[in-house]
């Protein structure tokens, strides 16, 4: 009741400035909440995509944006949950604090992470292998949905990532920020320190960041043993920009320590176990947990030349997981962990891109990785492994009055080399060699029919190499609850999408339909072979076809400027093909998803002290007319009302019990955000979001806790998500 009236009572408030306030004019200009002025500026949005930067209106391949103005009002635990709502995209999650990126069906080792310019690595193929990132130090993101081995390589086949650190600021500026959160479900305590100059081209960013949680609860489980997290970042960039280019170096450290959900019950009461030293209220860990740390050096440089940009950059990466559990017959003591991979990884990309010339725009390059992952605990799920690859590619696009076409192709080396590792004198793991060539490439259209209309097309061809876990597990997964086998004879996976997407803008409405359709040949997915190990079901790696079709749609009606209903659909319907009725359906297939929400911009006024990236990053310009404000004041003030409605997802893979339907539900959230300024001058943004504000009980299908022991008082099985979580999120901006 309380959480409620706090709800109530800023509703009222935000009514109440409403009615004291007299809007006489809404600049677009300067509005960072206005869906519709976004849809407005798609000549100026620029995004990456996969032939270099690309104005969004002019992209082949299917991109969605998410603004630093998004992902300050949105409510979440980690980088890949504040993004998972985008249409198309999910997330596999154990919990609160681990989450994996899904993007139309299709994870794990088909979605490339990027970040800070180089792909994410930490053992990406592990169901409860999170990414290892700040999202603090996250300010934009941008999806690519489809094949994009073109630009980025093998395992790109589902779509990538791409985390974009805030970009340098003006010459002479001295900006900097510290923000903190609350969550009420678990207790989340997070804050974020950043710092940010430019001096005569020497440029700087530094942040601190940290949060942490204790377990978090719904009405059925209570509160869950093990949810409880604490996660530790840093990060620093110095550089130089200038007319030439820039030369830029990035150190970050990242330290996450999330205990580990076993969801075990009391046979008599059905109620969680939890070890002795858990307390439902503490931030502290508790066996079993994990540990992982993650180090990355980014050095970034760009050269201008006469004809084009020349761009380099190399990373250098060591991941550290550690898993920790109760002491057995083989384990010295508490402190030493169970489970030790340590991985080293090198990645090197070197392009060249050139400016227009009668309308033409080229680009080529090389990229690849060298890796080195060692197996340093006391039990063993794949075995070491050394592996180096190169892709070398080239594209081109054209532009034309209303249409833009471009294309590319590329060449892709991988070499894999496992080590062999005896247990008591037997073969553990073997020792072998693989080595896997790919072509791939895209061809793509855009066709601007008017101001109001675009319409794409983009066939893409994709590329993965196997990963050393398909190739050689050889153990007891826990967090699986399987015991894993590979197949060294696994060939490498092929995708060939098409894309079709057809964008409108008009003065009342805007909306958005993307249709694909995706075959994949050698498609790597596990089977049961019903027999047991270690009191484990077995699985083995084996291979077929598939295909996968679906769409996103999305309708934002704004029939007053400052009233927007946002409709979004997403559906994707992923087969095996040639298979039995329970291994027909790809596993971890996300259920149908709409989302609905109304939105109500209260009060706004022209900006007068945003400063020069803020214009830039949302291609807007000082107001004309700016006057300051007398005192404290609010501006920008918004709020919404927001419906997430999950279909029922009986398309599973039900052999062995891998899957189980899952019924539909619906979330109820609420938000409210909000710049606090004085004099004119924004001293504060502050945001309120209330998620599940109903408390509903639900699991979702891409939620690992689902397959968790079975309530015997109950009879229900798992464990279930979150229940009503309230965020708030204060953001102080400082400027010198």
């Amino acid at each position: 009741m309380k959480r409620h009236s706090i709800i109530l009572l800023l509703l009222c408030l935000c009514t109440s400035m409403a009615a004291q306030e007299r809007i006489d004019h809404h600049d677009h200009s300067s509005d960072t909440t206005d869906v519709f002025y976004r849809h407005l500026k798609l000549n100026e949005l620029v995004v990456t995509g996969v032939t270099g930067d690309t104005k969004l209106k002019n992209s082949t391949a299917p991109i969605s944006l998410i603004s630093p103005q998004e992902l300050h009002a949105t409510s979440s635990t980690n980088i890949i949950d504040a993004i998972a709502r985008q249409p198309g995209m999910s997330q596999l999650s154990t919990g609160a604090g681990i989450a994996k990126p899904i993007i139309r069906g299709l994870g794990y080792n088909r979605v490339v992470v990027m970040s800070d310019g180089v792909r994410q690595e930490g053992q990406q193929w592990g169901d409860e292998h999170g990414v290892e990132v700040d999202g603090s130090a996250v300010n934009s993101v941008e999806i690519l949905k489809g094949p994009a081995s073109l630009m980025y390589g093998s395992d790109a086949m589902a779509g990538v990532v791409i985390l974009h650190s805030r970009p340098p600021l003006a010459e002479g500026e001295l900006r900097g920020s510290a923000s903190t959160e609350y969550q009420t479900n678990n207790g989340l305590l997070g804050f974020s320190l950043n710092m940010a100059g430019n001096q005569h081209g020497f440029v700087w960013d530094a942040r601190w960041s940290g949060r942490m949680a204790h377990a978090y609860k719904n009405k059925l489980d209570d509160y869950v043993p093990g949810s409880q997290f604490k996660e530790m970042a840093g990060r620093l960039m110095v550089g130089l920009q200038k007319q030439w280019g820039h030369s830029r170096l990035s150190l970050s450290a990242y330290h996450f320590v999330p205990s580990i959900i076993e969801g075990e019950r009391d046979e008599m009461t059905g109620e969680l176990l939890h070890t002795s030293d858990w307390s439902e209220h503490s931030y502290s860990k508790s066996l079993p947990y994990q540990q992982v740390k993650h180090y990355k050096l980014v050095w970034d440089n760009a050269l201008n030349l006469r004809s084009g940009v020349l761009k380099a950059i190399i990373g250098y990466q060591q991941n550290r997981r550690q898993e920790f559990e109760e002491p057995h017959e083989h384990a010295h003591n508490v402190d030493d962990p169970a489970l030790y991979f340590k991985l080293h990884t090198v990645t090197y990309d070197v392009r060249y891109l050139t400016h227009e010339w009668r309308g033409w725009k080229l680009s080529a390059g090389l990229g690849g990785m060298w890796q080195q992952s060692q197996n340093l605990g006391e039990e063993f799920l794949i075995p070491a492994y050394k592996l180096f690859d190169i892709g070398f590619f080239a594209t081109a696009s054209r532009a034309f009055d209303r249409w833009t076409l471009n294309g590319g192709l590329r060449f892709d080396h991988r070499y894999v080399k496992s080590d062999q590792l005896l247990e008591d004198d037997v073969v553990r793991f073997a020792a072998f060699t693989r080595r896997f060539n790919g072509v791939t490439g895209s061809v793509g259209a855009v066709w601007n029919a008017s101001d109001h209309l675009n319409v794409r097309l983009n066939v893409a061809r994709g590329f993965r190499a196997p990963n050393m876990s398909e190739l050689g597990s050889n153990g007891s997964h826990e967090g699986s609850l399987r015991y894993e086998v590979g197949n060294q004879q696994l060939k490498p996976e092929y995708s060939l999408q098409v894309d079709l997407g057809i964008d409108f803008t008009s003065q009342y409405v805007s909306a958005q339909l993307a249709l694909f359709a995706n075959r994949i040949d050698n498609y790597i997915f596990l089977k049961g072979e019903g027999r047991q190990v270690d009191e484990r079901s077995v699985y083995s790696y084996t291979q077929g076809d598939a295909r996968l079709l679906g769409f996103e749609a999305g309708v934002d009606f704004h029939p007053i400027h400052s009233l927007h209903f946002e409709n979004t659909f997403s559906y994707v319907n992923a087969r095996q093909l040639n298979q039995p009725a329970d291994t027909r359906y790809l596993p971890y297939t996300p259920a149908p998803r709409w989302t609905s929400e109304l939105k109500w911009e209260l009060l706004h006024h022209a900006h007068p002290t945003l400063g020069h990236n803020e214009h830039h990053e949302h291609g807007a310009r000082h107001a004309p007319h700016e006057h300051r404000r007398a005192g404290l004041s609010v501006n920008n003030l918004y709020v919404s009302a927001g419906l997430e409605c999950y279909l029922r997802q009986s398309n599973i893979y039900a052999a062995d019990q891998t899957e189980t339907a899952t019924p539909s539900y619906t979330l109820v959230n609420l938000a409210t955000g909000t710049d606090v300024t004085w004099g004119g001058k924004k001293i504060a943004e502050v945001y309120i979001t209330a998620e599940n504000l109903l408390n509903r009980a639900y699991q979702n299908h891409l939620s690992r806790l689902k397959y968790a022991d079975i309530n015997s008082v109950t009879g229900r099985q798992g464990v279930y998500n979150m229940g009503r979580n309230v965020t708030f999120k204060v953001i102080v901006p400082i400027q010198f």
